[in-house]
């Protein structure tokens, strides 16, 4: 039995026109209009696949598959629909649709599973201006509670709990939700990376994901007239912030090892020609798999700019904004793929995940795995994502055989 690649190829393409952009890329950030009008389109797809449907709390989407009675505790198959800006069409919506790509398959197929199925798509598994990532299944799990996502509001003053409730959900309620337990959970998407690749591989099997820290970091100056001010009587909270940008990238080179770091959202003010900049605001990001290595690099750069901020005597303040340890897949459902691809004749490896997914929270309530897809050249989080339907097929065949041995096992 394998999937319909061309209705999952054609199901892909449907969804990135839900905030495309001139230049082929797909802008739908949570709780933007493109995100909610995706979900309207992914609820109203689930009920006529015949699925039951439910939002929860912090407006996860659920569609449920029954299953013959003989198992009560569902297996779970997820993943998220809301993009980066100006991304690409299969980081996300890839896992979701191949998701719903196998319930069409065993409908057609006259299957029905000796577990409940059901899938989800993720509430704001992407970064986001409310500063909660993978909020969803990190909720979910327990990572985050309602005082502090109550308490979230973006730029414009939008509360959280209003992108929330408009998106089905209500955050009063989701600390008092019961979370119901799942048999297992498997995730496929993506590698956004270059080892697949460079193997000459369609299909990776994750056996962890890396820890990440993030930090938001602001830099209070003087602000003042570009002209007149004179070099040695600044305080330029660009300047000191340019310095601390390169420390990271110093700091983080001289490891020599796959540890990374990133200043990858950074913000001026007032941001005009004349005007000597007063307060600057940026992201700062480490991610490794090596715990005492990510730790002992967010303190050497958090030493460094602490020497920058009195060089230059400006001010600085530094707020933690997430901070995820690594995480073990289970070895049980790897060995269930690694069963279902020889038995399918697929090639693959065995490889961590150095990006973040909703998996790694799961990952803490039950067990957990995630397939990789190769991705051409490596690149995510832009117009030129790119994944192939040869290498999609061979994926999502390996997701949906090994969902078939779990349910017979699990």
């Amino acid at each position: 039995m394998e999937i319909n690649i061309d209705r999952l190829m054609a199901n892909i393409e449907a969804y990135a026109t839900y905030g495309k952009e001139k230049n082929g890329g797909v802008n739908r950030p949570s709780f933007s209009a493109a995100d909610y009008e995706v979900r309207n389109l992914f609820t109203q797809e689930l009920k006529a696949l015949g699925m039951s449907v439910s939002i929860d709390s912090i407006a996860n989407i659920w569609g449920t598959l029954p299953g013959s009675g003989e198992k009560d505790v569902p297996l779970v198959i997820g993943s998220h629909l809301d993009t980066v800006p100006n991304g690409g069409k299969y980081d996300g919506a890839l896992g979701v649709l191949a998701a719903k790509e196998i319930v069409q398959t065993l409908i057609d197929h006259h299957i029905t599973l000796a577990h409940p199925l059901q899938i989800v798509s993720f509430t704001a598994e992407e970064a986001n201006e409310f500063n909660f990532s993978t909020m969803g299944s990190r909720a979910m799990s327990g990572k985050l509670v309602s005082q502090e996502l109550l308490a979230a509001s973006d730029r414009t003053g939008r509360t959280l709990a209003t992108a929330i409730e408009k998106a089905g959900g209500d955050l009063s309620l989701m600390d008092a939700e019961e979370k119901g337990s799942m048999a297992a959970y498997f995730e496929l998407h993506i590698e956004q990376g270059s080892k697949l690749e460079n193997e000459k591989l369609s299909v990776g099997i994750v056996d962890s994901i890396v820890g990440i820290y993030r930090d938001l970091v602001t830099i209070e100056g003087q602000q003042n007239h570009s002209g007149t001010t004179v070099m040695k009587s600044r305080k330029d909270a660009l300047a000191a912030a340019g310095e601390m940008v390169a420390e990271v990238q110093k700091l983080a080179l001289a490891l020599n090892s796959d540890t990374v770091a990133t200043v990858g959202k950074f913000e001026v003010f007032p941001n005009a020609a004349n005007i000597i900049p007063g307060r600057v605001e940026f992201t700062l990001e480490v991610r490794s798999a090596n715990k005492k290595e990510r730790e002992s690099l967010v303190q050497h750069i958090h030493e460094a700019f602490h020497a920058i901020k009195n060089r230059h005597g400006v001010k600085m303040a530094v707020s933690n904004s997430y901070n995820t340890q690594e995480c073990d897949f289970d070895r049980q459902l790897i060995g269930i793929l690694e069963e279902a691809a020889a038995e399918s004749g697929i090639p693959y490896t065995i490889l961590p995940s150095m990006a973040g997914h909703d998996a790694m929270n799961l990952a803490q309530m039950t067990p957990s795995v995630m397939i990789f897809v190769k991705s051409i050249k490596g690149i995510s989080h832009s117009p030129k994502e790119l994944s192939v339907p040869e290498d999609i097929e061979k994926s999502a065949n390996l997701l949906l055989n090994g969902l078939l041995k779990a349910d017979q096992i699990l």
